[in-house]
């Protein structure tokens, strides 16, 4: 059995961290996760249900539960490519936020989900930043070494370069290219899958 302790990680952390270890294993096993809130308790068990696994809980303590998921026969249900490999996915990013209400959660859930990017079994084509989403791809933005990470694993990054000037951060594009609405038209017109965040 594998362990995780991913008390006081935030989600998709345990979810993830979770998901890694599952496809370690070679043939049967489990993976046992620590978690210190409700709310990562039922993504654990939503992703193993998702995954066709076997799993348990139990709530240890205030603020202390227990997941298990147990793989057998072998294989884990995750693999998409075959569905997906020829077809075009593209992200459209239009603010620096995730979502409407408070900004600082909106920068928060906007980071986590660029980064949760980075550990999907299927990656997009293209990542569009245009109006507010521009200022993801800078200097200094907290999404920064995702979006690196992203580009270097063949993703293409394209900022909207009319966006660039008009809140003056031409000079400060930090990942990928800059582009122009006719571009980012296309990519959004090619696209057999469009994300919205």
């Amino acid at each position: 059995m594998i362990k995780i302790d991913a008390m006081g990680l935030a989600c998709p952390l345990p979810v993830i961290q979770t998901k890694k270890a599952l496809r370690n294993i070679e043939g049967d096993g489990s993976v046992e996760t620590l978690v210190d809130n409700e709310s990562s308790m039922e993504n654990l068990l939503k992703m193993a249900k998702e995954m066709k696994l076997e799993s348990n809980h139990e709530k240890i303590e205030e603020h202390k539960y227990k997941v298990v998921i147990i793989k057998g026969d072998g294989s884990i249900n995750t693999d998409l490519s075959d569905e997906t490999s020829d077809k075009k996915m593209v992200v459209a990013i239009s603010s620096d936020k995730m979502g409407e209400g408070i900004d600082e959660l909106g920068s928060v859930l906007m980071k986590g989900f660029i980064y949760t990017l980075t550990e999907m079994d299927t990656l997009p084509t293209t990542v569009l930043f245009y109006n507010g989403g521009a200022k993801l791809t800078i200097e200094d933005a907290p999404t920064l070494e995702d979006l690196k990470t992203l580009k270097n694993m063949g993703v293409e990054i394209l900022t909207c370069g009319t966006c660039l000037n008009y809140y003056n951060l031409a000079d400060k594009l930090a990942v990928g290219e800059v582009s122009n609405m006719y571009t980012i038209t296309e990519r959004l017109q090619g696209a057999d899958k469009l994300i919205r965040p």
